[in-house]
């Protein structure tokens, strides 16, 4: 299932090295390359599709409440390296939405400009004053009907909102 991209300390960095190898043997690895590259556009796409979400919603980026559902690079761990959710996070402040982030592992980040971000808590009114949010980390902590009967626009990039019932034509996917 395609995410938001991906992180952590190997899956990112090993195959890099891996392709660089095989230059040196005079062999190209073109399909992780591709791969790569992919991977690391993702968290522009998803920034992208937001843009794209609040813009039918007559809403602009700048200015825009965001709230990030989970910023570990993999559920439920606190892992922060080389998740998406912080290149999700500089994105959207770059482009001057007003951003947070809610996640049961991480109480603070700091974003790649120095910002730092504390973690706000996960509960209906946090949810509703968003004007929208992204789930980028599917943390099994998140109660996700509590998601969809709140949040006013739900960019699911996990596919965590799948079974929830209510709430369903405010909930987009990339």
């Amino acid at each position: 299932y395609p995410g938001p991209g991906i992180g952590g300390h190997c899956i990112p960095l090993d195959p890099h090295y891996l392709s660089w190898k095989l230059r040196t043997l005079n062999y190209q690895a073109r399909f992780i390359e591709l791969a790569s590259d992919i991977n690391g556009s993702m968290p522009a796409l998803v920034v992208r599709r937001a843009a794209d979400l609040l813009n039918d919603k007559r809403k602009s980026v700048k200015g825009a409440n965001v709230l990030v559902l989970g910023v570990s690079y993999k559920r439920d761990t606190s892992d922060l390296r080389e998740s998406p959710a912080l290149d999700i996070l500089h994105l959207l402040h770059e482009r001057g939405a007003k951003v947070g982030f809610t996640d049961p592992y991480n109480p603070a980040l700091k974003l790649e400009d120095g910002t730092v971000l504390k973690r706000k808590r996960f509960a209906p009114a946090t949810l509703r004053a968003a004007d929208l949010v992204i789930v980028v980390t599917d943390h099994s902590a998140f109660d996700y009907d509590v998601v969809a009967r709140n949040a006013q626009l739900v960019l699911d990039t996990r596919n965590a909102l799948r079974r929830v019932r209510v709430g369903r034509s405010r909930i987009h996917k990339i």
